[in-house]
């Protein structure tokens, strides 16, 4: 009976909150780039849509947003190159175990499952630099 309180009381305030969040004004979602958004991407859906519009008009931007649109910029391309040499990384330490177990699987993860697939056969280099990745606990572990 108690579960059935709780859900009472909790799912309405969940919907509340939600709600509260989408209704934020735009100065509240967009910052210091509310302005900008509202005259140059007022009909863009919301999104990278926005940042591609924003870059579409990058040398209109206010002093504010294009100092906010270059930091996040600079951010995205740390986290870029941060993300090739995790790629780099791994490739290299799991060239072999690629050859030997995957060599016909292409993208869209297909790779990383097939050496889950094959984790207790592959070489402790390989596996070690599976076992760093930061993004380990989202990936789905094949059966």
């Amino acid at each position: 009976m108690k579960i059935w309180k709780v859900m009472v009381t909790a799912v309405p305030l969940a919907a509340l909150l939600a709600a509260t969040a989408w209704a934020q004004p735009p100065a509240k979602q967009h910052g210091p780039c509310a302005d900008d958004v509202e005259k140059f991407c007022k009909d863009v859906q919301p999104g990278s849509q926005i940042r591609k519009c924003l870059e579409e008009h990058k040398a209109e931007l206010s002093p504010a947003c294009k100092e906010r649109f270059d930091k996040m910029e600079a951010r995205r391309q740390e986290r870029r190159q941060q993300a090739d040499a995790r790629r780099e990384a791994r490739h290299k330490a799991c060239k072999d175990d690629i050859d030997k177990f995957c060599k016909d699987e292409r993208g869209g993860g297909r790779v990383m499952q097939c050496l889950r697939q094959h984790e207790a056969e592959l070489s402790e280099a390989c596996k070690t630099e599976l076992a760093s990745r930061p993004d380990r606990a989202q990936t789905p572990k094949a059966n």
